[in-house]
């Protein structure tokens, strides 16, 4: 039984900030690579970050790089997203995924997902 949860969105004006967070259970939560991805009505979920597995070197979309920051807590079983500088372009429900590669900026080699977290920025 694998488990992600997210929480952390809201509703925002542009140039403020959000932290979101995913809790996995019923995995060995340093063995696999995370990544968060995001998707707006009528759009495809988008790769935004992803970190890789045990020494957790990062990757980046280039729409958030530089505002936005992923990093994981190993012995908290927690991935985050730090976002900084919200732009309207950056509404959309948000989720964290698990992939058993190492790390993956692609979509389809994610094998568990959460339900997701809305965040929606204003202008």
């Amino acid at each position: 039984q694998v488990q992600l949860v997210e929480s952390g969105g809201g509703s925002v004006q542009a140039g403020d900030s959000l932290r979101l967070s995913c809790v996995a259970s019923g995995i060995s939560f340093s063995n696999y690579g995370m990544g968060w991805f995001r998707q707006a009505p009528g759009k495809e979920r988008d790769f935004v970050g992803a970190i890789s597995r045990f020494n957790g070197v990062t990757y980046y979309s280039e729409s958030v790089e530089g505002r936005f920051t992923i990093s994981r807590d190993n012995a908290k079983n927690t991935l985050y997203l730090q976002m900084n500088s919200l732009k309207p372009e950056d509404t959309a429900k948000y989720f964290c995924a698990q992939t058993a590669q190492t790390v993956s900026l692609n979509r389809d080699q994610y094998i568990n997902w959460g339900q997701g977290t809305q965040v929606t920025v204003s202008s």
